[in-house]
């Protein structure tokens, strides 16, 4: 259907509450552009719960947490698949989705996890450790995951421990979630030491400050934040957990422990709910704008490919995961 100004209006609408209407004409070109470019490329956008809201709410078909992307990604009838996100959860849809063309707006969008492991630190941990699985994060190279006996997310994670039924585990690479899934399982977990280069951000100095500021606001942490944060939280898990959260109990007043974004999505939907926020950016993320998804449909860049070799072992993986 032709996109018209009404359309325009219904879309600002939406997120009138977190983009401010001086900021909205700016956008407008771009939004006209990539829904165009969807229909003429049989195209669909992924977009992660940590992108913008003119990104989360006015162009993309597919939103969620990096769980959510990856089932989702599989039952996509498309020919081609942007990921409005970062550069591992590009590969993770192009594993799912072998024939499709998968773009990644900015090949810089990379992450701090993903840069805290390789193929051949887990080849090592291996030799330390015979016979223990490898339980590896979702936020990680094709390669890593290649190495791997099954992928987890933060969402899914205890579940994927337990479900190998075994005394201990290796779980990499962040470290924060590894201690706190520990901390709720009899499985011994062997940590690596990576972490997120905003949730680490996160102290409990944070959480008294924002109490004493706003009395009574409910905290919600990501379980990427180290543990002590976590202790100190009304709530942990992952961005979907922490969406669902607020949908269901409807706190008056809420922080959400976690990159920036987050909060501004979650609020278009709960308009209700006063957010508190704290603003840990995350660059990797914020390298995806309106103007270069325009592009990467626009020049069908930047293209996504995998080593057959490795895709396969990645894809066991994955798969294994979205088995449990």
């Amino acid at each position: 259907m032709p996109i018209t100004s009404a359309r325009m209006a219904a879309l600002y609408d939406r997120v009138r509450q977190v983009i401010p209407s001086i900021e909205w004409p700016a956008f407008i070109d771009d939004i006209e552009a990539i829904l165009d470019l969807k229909q003429q490329r049989n195209a669909v956008i992924l977009a992660h719960n940590y992108q913008t809201p003119e990104i989360f709410h006015c162009v993309a078909d597919i939103v969620g947490d990096s769980l959510a992307l990856a089932r989702k990604a599989m039952s996509v009838e498309a020919d081609v698949i942007v990921l409005a996100g970062v550069h591992f959860m590009a590969e993770t849809a192009k594993l799912l989705n072998p024939q499709k063309t998968v773009l990644i707006p900015d090949l810089r969008a990379g992450c701090s996890l993903a840069d805290s492991i390789t193929a051949e630190d887990i080849r090592l941990l291996r030799q330390r450790y015979p016979g223990v699985p490898v339980v590896t994060y979702v936020n990680t190279s094709a390669e890593v995951k290649a190495g791997s006996d099954i992928c987890c997310t933060s969402g899914n994670a205890k579940a994927v421990v337990e479900s190998l039924g075994v005394p201990r585990v290796i779980m990499l690479p962040d470290e924060y979630l590894a201690r706190n899934i520990a901390a709720q399982t009899d499985v011994q977990i062997i940590a690596w030491t990576g972490h997120c280069e905003v949730h680490e951000r996160f102290t409990p100095a944070d959480i008294r400050e924002l109490r004493e500021s706003h009395p009574g606001v409910t905290v919600l942490a990501h379980p990427e934040c180290p543990p002590e944060v976590v202790a100190v939280a009304d709530f942990s898990g992952s961005t979907a957990a922490m969406s669902d959260y607020v949908g269901r109990q409807k706190p008056p007043r809420v922080v959400l422990m976690t990159e920036c974004s987050m909060s501004d999505n979650v609020a278009v939907e709960h308009p209700e709910v006063e957010f508190i926020r704290p603003c840990n950016l995350c660059p990797h993320m914020k390298r995806t704008t309106l103007a270069n998804i325009r592009t990467a449909l626009e020049q069908n860049r930047h293209i996504v490919t995998i080593e057959p070799e490795i895709a396969g072992r990645a894809r066991l993986a994955v798969e294994r995961m979205l088995a449990v």
